[in-house]
């Protein structure tokens, strides 16, 4: 892995141009069985890992548009600032907690926090629907690209 100083703008970049997110709600269904299959097998892939320990926690392929965009900027109630993308999966995260709708930002869904299934540094929340759909916010600066050696 490779990380430099401006890490987190080049990450913010690629996102938003691999999803610019110009329609409305969430764009893309759950992942398939297919689509997670070999996920963390390839170092050099579009994998993101924790970037506390490495392991893998989603890949920039699974990034989705929410509310018509990939990444947000948002402020906790305790004024902590967090510019997050949004996911449909993160085979790498397990969510903490009950679920609560308190200070949810993306309204009507309820939220969890999501921790790294392997350090369990927070690396962001899972966003469950009334209706049972689940995506991911994560925070960008705690997760690192792959790169190719």
């Amino acid at each position: 892995m490779k990380s430099t100083g401006n890490h987190k703008s080049r990450l913010i970049s690629r996102m938003r141009e691999k999803h610019p997110g110009n329609e409305p709600g969430v764009e893309r269904a759950p992942a398939s069985v297919e689509e997670t299959e070999h996920f963390g097998e390839d170092p050099g892939s579009n994998d993101l890992f924790c970037r506390q320990c490495l392991l893998p926690i989603t890949s920039e392929s699974s990034g989705i548009a929410v509310n018509g965009a990939h990444c947000h900027t948002f402020a906790n109630p305790h004024g902590f600032v967090f510019e997050i993308g949004t996911f449909n999966v993160a085979p790498g995260c397990a969510a903490a907690g009950r679920p609560s709708s308190e200070f949810s930002w993306f309204p009507p869904h309820s939220w969890q926090v999501a921790l790294c299934s392997a350090c369990l540094t927070h690396v962001g929340w899972r966003f469950l629907s009334p209706e049972g759909g689940v995506f991911f916010g994560l925070i960008l600066d705690r997760l690192i690209r792959g790169e190719s050696t």
